[in-house]
């Protein structure tokens, strides 16, 4: 009994453990929007290209390539004009770029100016965790209120150019990851609180099997027994068990 005991002890452990990790994995599933648009996605979040009539690129004001990003949004979802968080992000948006438009395109950004702060912050009011400002951009130099921001889209680096005389040919839209039930996708600490559930799962169940094994034979050593593999007789033993069966 205490053997069959034992014996169901570690599928309980086992399900316990797979329930966690088929839990987390589907909590990770994520997708972007299916609206008939290209979205390409890239760390949890989906990016549109947006593409000129006949490979031309159209030029769009900073207020144009605002209203159009928006208008991508859903009720669950947010969608706004590129915002850039990392060199990753900055290298991504330039490697695609060249699948979209033919020749140097200027992809206007997210990010305006505040005069009260006296510093470039994106649009949900953020400040520039990173920049990539190109030799013309120097950030020393008087920067007028209706200053707004462009990145080239071969070199990827950053320009301060007019919001008002500067129309531009790039717009890239952006939004988060969302879920098919219209639920925002996990953030990278939800994914790491599950991964520690998970390992603490593992642990437990096998400090569990230690102890039971412990206050079952005294120490969990004693329940392996030693069987010393299968020896043929020498020649003296086989004779001394056909004299044996003589007599």
């Amino acid at each position: 009994m205490e053997s069959l005991k034992e014996c169901r002890l570690c599928p309980i452990y086992l399900c316990n453990f797979l329930f966690v990790v088929v839990c987390w994995q589907s909590t990770l599933a994520g997708d972007c929007p299916a609206d008939g648009r290209t979205w390409v996605p890239f760390r949890q979040r989906c990016y549109h290209f947006v593409h000129g009539e006949e490979d031309v690129a159209k030029s769009y004001t900073i207020d144009a390539a605002k209203n159009l990003c928006s208008g991508y949004g859903t009720p669950t979802t947010i969608c706004e004009l590129l915002s850039v968080q990392s060199a990753e992000e900055n290298n991504f948006i330039t490697k695609y770029s060249p699948q979209v438009w033919k020749g140097n395109i200027h992809v206007w950004l997210g990010m305006y100016y505040d005069s009260d702060d006296e510093d470039f912050k994106w649009q949900d009011e953020t400040g520039l965790s990173f920049n990539n400002w190109g030799n013309n951009s120097s950030e020393s130099e008087l920067i007028p209120m209706d200053t707004c921001v462009a990145m080239h889209s071969s070199t990827g680096e950053w320009m301060k150019v007019s919001c008002v005389e500067n129309p531009e040919n790039g717009v890239v839209c952006e939004t988060a990851e969302s879920k098919k039930d219209g639920k925002l996708a996990p953030s990278p600490l939800l994914s790491a609180l599950v991964i520690l559930s998970v390992i603490g799962i593992v642990g437990i169940s096998a400090v569990f099997w230690f102890l039971h094994q412990k206050h079952r034979h005294g120490t969990v050593l004693t329940s392996f027994e030693y069987h010393p593999p299968f020896r043929s007789p020498t020649s003296d033993e086989a004779c001394l068990v056909e004299t044996d069966d003589m007599t």
